[in-house]
C-alpha cells in the first residue's frame, strides 16, 4: 500500500472518529436539554397545582364589580403562575402572574414588570386591586409573615413597614440589596372612584443578614 493510500485511510479514520464524537456530544447535549426541560415543566406543573389548590380566594369583602371581573377572567386559560403568594394573617392565597394589565389583575396578583422576579434577589414588586385580592392589606402590620412559593421552594418574608405614597412615586420599586417584596395597591381602600394614592407594604426575607 502506497504512502498516499495510507494517508487517505488515516484521514478517513480520523474523520469518522471526529464525526462519532460530534454525534455523541450532540446526543448528550440533547439528552441534557430534554432532561432539563422535563424538570422545569415538572416544577411548573407543581406550582400550577399549588395555585389551583388555593381554590377560590376569600371574597367576602370584594366589590361586586371585582367579583364579576374575576369570574369573566376565569373563562380564559391562564399561563403558569410565576409564584404563589400567601399572607396567613389576612387569609390570602393567590397565584402571581406576570404583568399588571387589566385581565391579569382581575384574575390574580400581578408581578410588576421591571422588578426582580419573585424568589430572586432584589426588590420584587407585586400589585393587586384594593377591592379584591388586596382588600384586607390594611390589616397588615410590621412583623407579620408573608409566604412566597416559587419553583425553587418556599421563602418566608417579614413585613418591615407600610406607608402611603403618591402614584407618581416609583421609588418604592427601586432595586434593593436584599431579597425583598413590595406590595402595591390603591388607597384609600374604600374610596369611591379612582383612588388618589398608593398603599405600600415592604417585606424582607427572613434569615437575610441585612434584614
Amino acid at each position: 500500500m502506497g504512502a498516499g493510500r495510507r494517508r487517505l485511510l488515516v484521514i478517513e479514520g480520523v474523520s469518522w472518529a471526529l464525526g462519532l464524537i460530534a454525534v455523541g456530544a450532540y446526543a448528550a447535549f440533547q439528552f441534557g436539554l430534554d432532561a432539563s426541560t422535563r424538570h422545569d415543566l415538572g416544577r411548573f406543573a407543581t406550582l400550577q397545582a399549588i395555585a389551583l389548590e388555593a381554590g377560590t380566594p376569600d371574597q367576602s369583602l370584594w366589590s361586586a364589580a371585582r367579583l364579576r371581573a374575576w369570574r369573566r377572567a376565569l373563562d380564559e386559560a391562564a399561563p403558569a403562575p410565576v409564584a404563589v403568594l400567601r399572607i396567613p394573617k389576612i387569609r390570602l392565597e393567590a397565584p402571581i402572574l406576570s404583568g399588571t394589565d387589566d385581565w391579569t389583575l382581575d384574575r390574580s396578583v400581578g408581578h410588576i414588570e421591571g422588578t426582580a422576579r419573585p424568589g430572586t434577589d432584589g426588590n420584587s414588586g407585586l400589585a393587586a386591586h384594593r377591592d379584591s385580592f388586596f382588600r384586607r392589606l390594611s390589616d397588615i402590620a410590621p412583623g407579620d409573615s408573608i409566604e412566597l412559593q416559587t419553583l425553587h421552594g418556599m421563602d418566608i418574608y417579614r413585613v418591615e413597614r407600610t406607608w402611603i405614597v403618591d402614584p407618581q412615586d416609583v421609588s418604592v420599586l427601586e432595586p434593593t440589596s436584599t431579597r425583598t417584596i413590595t406590595l402595591v395597591t390603591c388607597y384609600p381602600f374604600y374610596f369611591v372612584g379612582p383612588a388618589p394614592r398608593r398603599f405600600i407594604v415592604r417585606a424582607v426575607l427572613v434569615g437575610d443578614p441585612a434584614a
